[in-house]
């Protein structure tokens, strides 16, 4: 039977319960994110670790995992036995992209006995509810917590908020976000009664310094999830599913905290025409902003144009994204050559003047690197000079991560990593096709470089693969070459 719980209220979760499932549910209006927070009895986190959300859906130990959105639910599984003893607490709360929670309608938590890893909660199963019915401008929630009260497991009905978002919720359970909120304390709070006494809160030592007895895995700082949440107010849906599918790649390669420039690099030749006129550029410019508001903090990405000549196009950023290639046709018109290098050179000079985008023999140093996203649909022009700024750019910290679009024996198809090479008549036609890239593939393993900076696949359509497959794929070598570039002295900050 399934206990309804007023604001405040509280129930005793039975002792043969060892996971719950706490899934927040509603049924229209802005979308929510679900995070939870591990609490010790001071009431604060020990570290940023644990922050449990959309970019770091798990825990340190695992007993905390936030499960993928289905519609307009989301799941929080906490396993109560792998709790750390330290921690007495576990807040559950949503937060909205700067939209009030209370134009949320239906807005509600369930609390279920967890089955089985990965599966839905069954019908039937069901223990608590708590409906929220007097949310208001806040943008950040508390929906409830679970609590350990003298060896027993209870969940609490909360319903408070912030509306100064996750940097005042960050704020109240003491973490030192980069800009402190207006308000750091629950916007018209309705007081919560406690059944019994909490413990007399413990000294905490100043955040972030975690104890040394919790692991850091590279988690993701709520300063960063701040900076998102603040960067992505007023973006479409669309667009903040993308930073957030991208967030979830770089946490996969523990790349959730690092920072860098973005470039994208793109191909105007006459060739490329189909694929600007049915809007598919538009989309991959979209999806790499998406990689660029994660990576920078001023969220945008240079743009740079190449044909006859190299061109700098300014920023794309999320004010701007939305008909951004339509813009860039009305003042560039499609050029009837394919010159690698003018771009590379023009790249080279915006983040580094003093090489004038010229030959270089000694290690640049700088504390961010450049990560360039470089499309193109044909073969190059000028080979050579193609082939210097690829070797001269190996002694700045810039990586080279060619597309090429077309067909070719190296295509990356949907769910698989490449497609097969084929033999006989099937095979010389493959070879043929792949002829028409074998110039990126050769920059991809150019001998002779002080640092292995690039590297290269290409794609029939741009559009043919999912948007995690994407960014799995612009993630594959970057890593490495960043590991390399730091011993290498070249990358000198994060």
């Amino acid at each position: 039977m399934t206990v309804v719980l007023p604001k405040g209220g509280n129930v005793v979760l039975s002792p043969r319960v060892g996971r719950v499932c706490v899934v927040l549910d509603s049924a229209a209006g802005p979308a929510l994110d679900a995070s939870a927070l591990l609490l010790t009895a001071s009431g604060r986190v020990r570290s940023d670790a644990d922050f449990v959300f959309y970019n770091q859906p798990r825990s340190v130990e695992g007993a905390v995992t936030l499960a993928a959105r289905s519609g307009r639910q989301e799941t929080v599984t906490v396993d109560l036995a792998r709790l750390p003893p330290e921690i007495s607490t576990v807040v559950v709360a949503v937060s909205t992209d700067g939209q009030p929670v209370g134009a949320v309608r239906g807005l509600h938590v369930r609390v279920h006995e967890a089955p089985g890893a990965g599966a839905t909660p069954a019908p039937g199963s069901e223990i608590v509810r708590f409906e929220v019915t007097d949310a208001g401008a806040e943008t950040a929630f508390v929906l409830g917590e679970l609590y350990r009260r003298s060896g027993q497991w209870k969940f609490r009905g909360v319903g408070q908020g912030w509306t100064s978002g996750l940097a005042g919720l960050a704020t109240d359970y003491g973490i030192t976000v980069d800009e402190p909120p207006a308000s750091a304390k629950p916007s018209a709070p309705t007081p919560v009664p406690a059944p019994t006494p909490a413990p007399a809160p413990r000294p905490v030592p100043a955040f972030p310094v975690p104890p040394s007895s919790v692991p850091q895995p590279n988690p993701v700082s709520l300063a960063k999830a701040v900076r998102l949440e603040k960067q992505l107010a007023g973006a479409s849906p669309a667009m903040v599913d993308l930073v957030k599918r991208a967030g979830v790649s770089l946490q996969k390669k523990g790349m959730s905290e690092h920072r860098a420039r973005v470039a994208l690099c793109l191909d105007i030749s006459l060739s490329m025409s189909g694929l600007y006129d049915k809007g598919k550029v538009q989309q991959l410019c979209e999806r790499i902003l998406a990689l660029a508001v994660q990576f920078d903090d001023d969220g945008s990405c240079d743009v740079f144009t190449f044909g006859r000549s190299g061109h700098d196009e300014g920023p794309l950023d999320l004010r701007n994204y939305q008909g951004w290639v339509a813009g860039l046709r009305r003042h560039r018109n499609l050029e009837g050559a394919t010159n690698y290098a003018k771009a590379m050179q023009v790249v080279r000079r915006h983040y580094f003047p003093d090489s004038r985008g010229r030959q270089r023999s000694r290690p640049c140093p700088d504390q961010l690197p450049v990560y360039v996203m470089f499309v193109t649909d044909g073969q190059a022009t000028d080979k050579g000079a193609a082939r210097d700024q690829i070797a001269w750019a190996s002694y700045e910290p810039i990586f080279w991560q060619f597309m090429a679009i077309g067909k070719t024996s190296r295509n990356v198809s949907a769910g698989a990593t490449a497609m097969p090479k084929r033999s006989g008549l099937g095979g010389l036609v493959d070879r043929l096709l792949e002829s028409n890239f074998s110039f990126l593939e050769e920059l991809d393993e150019m001998a002779g470089r002080f640092l292995d900076n690039a590297n290269f696949f290409s794609l029939a359509d741009p559009t043919a693969i999912g948007d995690d497959q994407l960014f799995d794929l612009l993630m594959y070598e970057y890593p490495g070459w960043l590991t390399q570039a730091r011993a290498r002295g070249l990358v000198t900050g994060t």
